[in-house]
């Protein structure tokens, strides 16, 4: 039941929250987290362990999709235009003599390029047995 005043006239309520019980509260969390806190006892905790990295290739071969989906694949200076069927063979050439990993393959290709161009080229090699394909990504300007 609400706080009445009586002045005069009429009655009025006190519409005012009474912090009492609440301060009592939170002194009663307070000594105990005061009294809890020395019990904790500190531990070790084991953070995962970075492994080595895996080695940059020593020869990168680029495979560029221009905006008419031509492919041009660029080895060292030299940039040599082919067709879809003829990109796997010809990196596949480029790797021959190289232990495996030794070489990557990065894709990359123009903005107005459809997807699908790249996923064939990607499913070529794949197919051709090319180990790393990346795609290269720019940052916008």
């Amino acid at each position: 039941m609400p706080a009445t005043v009586s002045r005069g006239r009429g009655r009025r309520t006190i519409n005012e929250i009474n912090m009492v019980p609440f301060i009592d509260v939170m002194l009663v969390l307070l000594i105990i987290f005061m009294v809890t806190a020395p019990l904790i006892a500190p531990s070790m905790i084991d953070l995962p362990s970075v492994g080595r990295a895996a080695k940059r290739p020593d020869q990168v071969i680029q495979v560029v999709i221009g905006k008419d989906e031509a492919l041009d694949l660029k080895l060292q200076n030299k940039t040599q235009r082919l067709t879809l069927d003829a990109i796997a063979a010809a990196v596949t050439q480029a790797q021959a003599g190289q232990p495996p990993g030794a070489s990557a393959v990065v894709i990359s290709a123009d903005r107005n390029v459809k997807y699908d161009t790249v996923v064939k080229v990607m499913d070529r090699l794949q197919r051709a047995g090319v180990q790393r394909v990346g795609l290269s990504v720019q940052v916008a300007k």
